[in-house]
């Protein structure tokens, strides 16, 4: 089978959860499955300097890794605006002659670059994987209205007030264009279930999707640290530092804890690329309200063992509904309990009293009562721990994802009858 990936950008430049499973993924299908392709990422001169003639640049020392620099995107209409650029590529997406296209992210490739796919590739069945609600929230994706509620969905009047610049016209053409645009797939596949609810609800056809669920890599657990005390006090955060992963939150909880005499710690693992100087003078105040907290900076994947491993519990304070963050499915593959938000892609994944804790999402009070339940309940650790289950690698996803591809026509990709529904129900899978 012949695969083409299509993501918005590359983890070698930047790290992201969509861009790391849509690798590993590709390198799994390839790896472990002999799938044959080509993974393209799409990067703005911020990551990767366009040099005259450099449209294409090899990602790394792989042959089938490449980045494609796409420059001219509108960021609230999803679109491509280097039209010849897309152009310039379509001969080599025919050349390869997939067998699947998949797209992980319009971000950057456009609703263009989805006409470019289906015209290059006229006899693929294209797939598109939607990560986050980049499609139904023209608020970069957050579902999250300007005073930091969350949003249930798009509806025009509400809409408006989050975009109080924009004309009605605006959203409806912005959201005619992505659904005529995204009709060119013959799937859509979405990581939970709750997303999907989403899409749905914003009338996009449930028919179309299918639930797949992420993965990451096979590893070795990192070990447990041996407290001398037996308190089980160390909290660790990983992820990009910014207002919508909650990082500010997680402070503040820490900063409770520490006024209520509970000790503890709290690591917070990440870097603050691309934040607002006001953010990072808000993270900086935070950091010194919080003296049980310390900030450890960006970390490499290969890094991440060795930082869990000073931790008892991964804290997930995102303040927005998230989808299926990898982060979760990483405390889980090094068997540690996670503590995060009650609602959305967070609590389809945690299951509370089995493998961690679910807090009220945005709550620093609600999130620091949590934590200090965690520390002093006796027993509670090791019972989480021992009620994680093991998630899946990228070659098992692989194996269901290549599976679900050969229940797409090739030239139709109409369904057959034995098409995977829903891969969170033992049946189905």
């Amino acid at each position: 089978m012949r695969v083409l990936f299509l993501t918005h950008n590359h983890p070698a430049l930047q790290p992201g959860g969509t861009e790391a499973f849509a690798l590993g993924l590709f390198r799994a299908l390839r790896d472990e499955h002999g799938a044959d392709g080509l993974f393209l990422a799409g990067v703005t001169a911020l990551l990767r300097e366009r040099r005259p003639g450099t449209l294409l640049q090899a990602a790394g020392d792989r042959a089938d890794e490449m980045l494609v620099s796409l420059d001219e995107f509108d960021r609230f209409y999803l679109s491509q605006g280097d039209v010849y650029g897309l152009a310039a590529i379509a001969p080599m997406i025919e050349r390869l002659a997939p067998d699947v296209v998949h797209l992980h992210h319009p971000l950057l490739w456009g609703m263009e670059g989805i006409d470019m796919l289906r015209r290059a590739a006229p006899r693929a069945a294209m797939v598109a994987t939607l990560h986050d609600y980049f499609c139904i929230c023209p608020r970069e994706g957050q579902l999250l209205t300007t005073d930091g509620r969350r949003c249930a969905g798009p509806a025009q009047d509400a809409c408006r007030t989050c975009l109080p610049d924009r004309a009605p016209g605006d959203l409806a053409l912005r959201d005619l264009g992505i659904r005529g645009a995204f009709t060119a797939f013959d799937a859509l596949v979405s990581p939970s279930r709750f997303l999907r609810d989403r899409f749905v609800a914003a009338g996009w056809d449930a028919d179309r999707f299918h639930i797949l669920g992420n993965a990451v890599a096979a590893a070795a657990p990192a070990p447990h640290r041996l407290p001398a005390d037996g308190r089980r006090d160390r909290f660790a955060v990983f992820g990009n530092v910014n207002r919508f992963k909650g990082t500010l939150v997680a402070l503040d909880a820490s900063a409770r804890l520490t006024r209520d005499g509970v000790s503890h710690g709290l690591a917070v693992h990440g870097g603050t690329a691309w934040q607002s100087d006001a953010f990072r003078a808000e993270f900086a105040a935070a950091l010194t309200a919080a003296p049980d907290a310390a900030h450890h900076g960006a970390y490499a994947a290969g890094e991440l063992a060795a930082r869990i491993a000073a931790a008892d519990w991964v804290v997930v304070p995102s303040i927005w509904w998230e989808n299926a963050p990898l982060v979760i499915l990483e405390a889980f593959r090094h068997r540690r309990p996670v503590i995060c938000g009650n609602a959305g892609g967070m609590a389809e994944l945690v299951c509370d009293g089995v493998d961690g804790l679910l807090a009220p999402i945005g709550d620093a009070a609600g999130l620091s009562a949590v934590l200090r339940n965690a520390i002093e309940t006796p027993g509670l650790w090791q019972r989480l721990v021992e009620g994680i289950v093991a998630p899946p690698d990228f070659g098992a996803a692989a194996a269901q994802h290549l599976a679900f591809y050969r229940t797409l026509s090739p030239v139709t990709g109409r369904r057959t009858e034995h098409a995977i529904r829903d891969s969170s129900d033992p049946v189905a899978a």
